[in-house]
């Protein structure tokens, strides 16, 4: 009979693995083209995280942290290297949302009461001139496509464009979708990251909260489904009003440019549910709540 791994490092990475794996198969990924990311990550971390401030990172030593030979450390640093090249200089917020939230604060595109104005298309103070400000080079033709795919934007009676939710959120294995789950997971395993090593007096831990039940009736699961898909939205609602005021794009009218001293923040929610497993006879099912 197999031993059970008691590495709690290592089971809490199969939880992660499992439903990751899931999502690789859909959409084609083989084994081999994710090994190779990983290979390419631990290259990345041991030359970035675990340098020594007083000199330069090497092959070697990466070889030695990672277990990979030289010469692979070196192939996954070049191609690392002409990565860094293409992304230089390009932001990394997803445009639509950009262009959703210039709508929802920048004073331009909202009545005296604050809330988002109807569009025209074109013109002054229009929604291709929304674009223009806080899209970069897409057209607004493609913007204005994608948000009224989503259910973000629809045409009133007078031909203007009105903002029907302040958040957009694309659907599918869509780019964007795949984009915003590459944010998401890696924002919150930094969060975990920095808490686990955050044990250090000069280092602050960084709000990690759960909510979890594990013996909810079925009956009771679409109210909850609504009721914590409400009150999520209007707790987002509440830090992006205190927040956005501050943010150099909305305060610049989508003219401010990222300096050396900025900082990337924010607050992550999402929603979770799966079937508990049957309870093997003669073990005791227990309950978890965990705020």
């Amino acid at each position: 009979m197999k031993e059970p791994d008691n590495n709690p490092l290592r089971r809490a990475l199969y939880r992660i693995l499992r439903p990751l794996a899931r999502l690789l198969l859909r959409n084609g990924i083989p084994f081999a083209e994710f090994a190779e990311l990983v290979k390419r990550a631990y290259v990345d971390a041991a030359m970035e995280d675990f340098a020594d401030a007083r000199k330069k990172p090497t092959d070697s030593r990466a070889a030695v942290m990672t277990g990979l030979t030289r010469k692979e450390v070196k192939k996954q640093r070049e191609i690392l290297a002409g990565d860094d090249q293409i992304a230089a200089g390009k932001r990394q917020e997803n445009r639509a949302s950009r262009v959703v939230s210039g709508w929802v604060h920048d004073p331009v595109f909202c009545t005296e009461s604050g809330e988002p104005r109807k569009l025209p298309f074109d013109g002054s103070s229009s929604f291709s001139e929304l674009v223009r400000l806080y899209s970069g080079d897409m057209t607004p033709r493609a913007v204005l496509e994608e948000l009224v795919r989503v259910g973000v934007v629809a045409t009133d009676g007078e031909d203007k464009l009105a903002l029907r939710q302040r958040a957009y959120v694309p659907a599918g294995d869509s780019e964007e979708m795949l984009g915003i789950f590459g944010e998401d997971v890696s924002d919150l395993i930094a969060t975990i990251d920095h808490n686990l090593t955050g044990s250090r007096p000069d280092s602050q831990p960084l709000f990690q909260r759960t909510l979890v039940y594990n013996n909810i009736p079925p009956e009771v699961m679409e109210r909850w489904r609504q009721f914590a898909a409400q009150q999520s939205q209007e707790l987002l609602e509440q830090l992006d009003g205190w927040l956005a005021p501050h943010d150099r794009d909305i305060a610049s009218h989508g003219q401010g440019e990222v300096s050396e001293d900025a900082v990337r923040t924010g607050v992550g929610i999402f929603y979770f549910e799966d079937p508990v497993q049957p309870v093997e006879s003669g073990k005791q099912n227990t309950r978890e709540k965990h705020t």
